[in-house]
């Protein structure tokens, strides 16, 4: 173990199980909220650790396996790959995503298990168990179906009933039918090893008070209900082809042993272990002089455990993980917070795979490809966590927050400087004038007061005014709202508060009115500007933890390498949080254009998404289908390069210019919407391609005989005509 003490962050969320595509539930449960929690330690400056990687071991994945007549191994390489992809793209900072079925994992569960065999803390015990006599197995709980002792669901698998909640033995289900065969099991006889989880009830009743101050009440309350039952004995092995295997381990007979492997949700946890394991070799792997251990994270007192995880997962995290490290007794630190999340909804409606009641993360990548529309999913979710209870996603609010809030209010701030700045000040950070040169130490002096007090007065200051002194305690009360909130898991609440300061950054923008300024009172519009292009740098930092792409794009403008939170496997770094708010950025520096941040969502996209809902994908192919045209109904349409002769502006319209065309054996006029994208003496002596047998029409009052073919994004941000590149005569034939 590395003698090195230091205070560090140890960051999980719960494996995801690679049986099927992660969907928006999953993210807002144990994802997303902790990538802005690492995000956010890493922009402070914390070592950070975030370690997660695929479930890939159980009942689930054999079911999966079966319903697509593949083997387990390629059920998970399919999942895996497809869901740490999703994960990529949706911008979640892992520093390993790694896998349970890899031979590291394996060995770390093999050592737990053999470790609590010497320990006297497996026991032994025979016990009776459903077993299809024409599959010839034991059937796991998944596998068996029937009516719920409890509340009389007819679909009641296992041991749990996932309508009402109840657990029971699994030979307590009334009229049992195996979901391999159809066949009603008989019962037999087989051999399991159970841990003595009701030996360590005082240690668990104690570590759930020592934290009970400070975890969420949710937590807290499902922690207590299970330890009030008494905890019990607990199977931790199963007969099953696919796990992690317990044959060859010291002190079992052999010959019980065949065919039993570990009970997913014992060796699942120990992933998170040997995930920090495969991490630290890869480390030593690539740099040569890197000494850090596993051991470093896991059996250091100064780090701070963090597990992340959704609801249903709580008593595995609160309770059985701990017991598990505690019982071990070779230094292992337990969870300090396990901040579960509820249950996120669809339009008003719980997720449901079988219904197609749902929105997979990698099907909304693929809709929606652009990293402005991946940030404006972040931020929706951010907005509405189920944090305390559980919550909803609804494409309109997704539309709302994007074009009220991301678009209208944070994206409008940074449009609004990086323009002006363009137009007035030849793209570049305003001088400040003489008389303002005190202004970055009096503005420090102001914002730390105002931070650590929470008191400020304008004439204790000379360069600042009543507009900068509101602007300062907007913007320190955000911060520091924000820094407080997110450190105790209140991310939601978090998320408003740093949005709240782009608020106020617009406030003083209009408060200011530097479009007038600039006239009669340049000194002070270059001032404004000065502290104006200095928050271009300070939300780069503020926002980057909830929309990490968007803030790139910002420090690339301003000439900066990002610095967005991105993994740096525990290494720490600056405090860059802390000092958002201070000036940053030269004088006479270069203000790229990022471009617009956000474009606006239409009605017609959200509609579209909404009318998915519900449908299978060979549905939403069928309908699809509808709308596309015939080869015969397609070559009726005749397209046809032309030559460019004249072109000028249609008066009263920004958009629309008068085109003169040479089709070979024919002149035409055309009228076409690119005015804000061209200029009449750039157009002249293009060849584009036009459609040639449209019937004329009029626009302003003016024939066009015609139309020209262009590429334009959904907004109408950018657009481009369609050109040829070789010299072609007027008149072609485009095919």
């Amino acid at each position: 173990m590395s003698s090195e003490i230091s205070e560090r962050y140890l960051v999980t969320s719960a494996l995801p199980y690679a049986n099927g595509y992660i969907h928006l539930g999953h993210c807002a449960g144990a994802y997303l909220p902790a990538d802005i929690y690492v995000r956010f330690l890493r922009l402070n400056g914390k070592r950070t650790l975030w370690i997660c990687g695929s479930d890939e071991h159980g009942v689930a994945i054999t079911i999966a396996a079966e319903k697509e007549g593949k083997s387990p191994k390629e059920i998970i390489d399919k999942y895996h790959e497809a869901n740490k992809s999703a994960f990529d793209r949706f911008g979640m900072s892992f520093d390993i995503f790694s896998r349970t079925s890899l031979p590291i994992h394996h060995e770390t569960a093999r050592e737990f298990f053999a470790d609590f065999l010497k320990k006297g803390y497996l026991i032994e015990k025979e016990e009776e168990q459903f077993f299809d006599p024409v599959a010839q197995m034991f059937l796991p709980d998944r596998y068996v179906e029937g009516v719920c002792p409890n509340c009389g669901y007819n679909k009641a698998r296992g041991d749990q009933c996932e309508n009402c909640g109840a657990y029971y033995n699994q030979l307590d289900l009334i009229s049992p039918k195996s979901l391999i065969t159809g066949q009603k099991p008989i019962v037999k006889k087989t051999t399991h090893w159970f841990f003595r989880f009701d030996l360590f009830q005082n240690f668990m009743e104690n570590y759930i008070e020592q934290h009970s101050n400070h975890w969420k009440e949710n937590v807290i309350q499902q922690s207590r209900s299970w330890l009030k039952q008494g905890m019990k004995e607990r199977a931790i092995t199963r007969d099953l082809s696919w796990g992690v295997s317990i044959e060859g381990i010291e002190g079992i007979d052999p010959e019980k042993a065949k065919g039993k492997v570990m009970y997913v949700w014992f060796e699942a946890v120990l992933g998170y272990i040997s995930a920090t394991k495969h991490l630290m070799n890869e480390l030593k792997t690539k740099y040569k002089t890197f000494e850090e251990d596993w051991e470093s994270w896991w059996k250091n007192p100064s780090t701070h455990y963090i597990a992340f995880i959704g609801k249903d997962n709580i008593v595995f995290h609160t309770l059985l993980f701990p017991t598990m490290l505690f019982a071990r007794d070779d230094g292992f630190i337990l969870p300090e917070n396990v901040p579960a999340n509820e249950f996120l909804n669809l339009e008003g409606e719980k997720f449901s795979k079988s219904r197609h009641w749902t929105i997979d993360l990698i099907e909304f990548i693929s809709d929606f490809p652009d990293s402005s529309s991946i940030d404006a999913l972040r931020y929706a979710l951010a907005c509405n966590l189920p944090e305390t209870k559980d919550a909803d996603f609804s494409w309109k609010d997704f539309q709302t927050r994007n074009n009220s809030e991301l678009a209208g209010i944070f994206g409008n701030f940074v449009n609004r400087v990086v323009q002006f700045i363009s137009k007035y000040f030849e793209g570049k950070i305003p001088e400040l004038p003489k008389n303002y040169n005190n202004l970055p130490v009096e503005w420090k002096t102001a914002f730390y007061s105002f931070y650590n007090e929470g008191n400020l007065e304008q004439n204790n200051f000379t360069t600042l005014k009543q507009n900068e002194i509101e602007l300062i305690k907007g913007l320190a009360s955000s911060q520091k709202n924000a820094t407080s909130l997110i450190m105790n898991f209140k991310l939601r609440d978090a998320v408003s508060e740093i949005m709240n300061s782009a608020r106020s950054a617009n406030k003083y923008f209009n408060d200011e009115q530097p479009w007038k300024t600039y006239k009669e009172n340049p000194e002070e519009c270059a001032k404004t500007l000065f502290i104006c292009s200095q928050l271009l740098y300070s939300f780069a930092i503020l926002f980057s933890p909830i929309i990490p792409f968007t803030t790139k794009k910002i420090f690339e403008a301003v000439s900066l390498k990002p610095i967005t939170g991105e993994p740096n496997f525990g290494f720490g770094g600056d405090d860059d949080w802390s000092t958002a708010f201070e000036f940053h950025l030269k004088p006479g520096g270069k203000i790229g254009n990022p471009g617009i941040l956000f474009p606006i969502i239409e009605d017609k996209i959200i509609e579209k998404q909404i009318s998915k809902l519900g449908k299978s994908p060979e549905q939403i192919f069928e309908e699809e289908k509808k709308n596309m045209i015939s080869y015969e109904y397609f070559s009726k349409i005749q397209l046809k390069t032309a030559k460019i002769l004249e072109a000028e502006r249609i008066k009263k319209s920004k958009k629309l210019i008068k085109l003169i065309i040479d089709l070979g054996d024919d002149r035409r006029q055309i009228v076409a919407g690119i005015g804000e994208h061209y200029s009449p003496e750039e157009l002249i002596g293009k060849t584009i391609v036009v459609v040639a047998n449209l019937e004329p029409a009029k626009l302003m009052g003016i024939e066009s005989e015609g139309m020209l073919l262009a590429a334009s994004t959904d907004d109408g941000s950018k657009l481009t005509l369609i050109t040829t590149s070789a010299d072609i005569p007027p008149g072609s034939t485009v095919k």
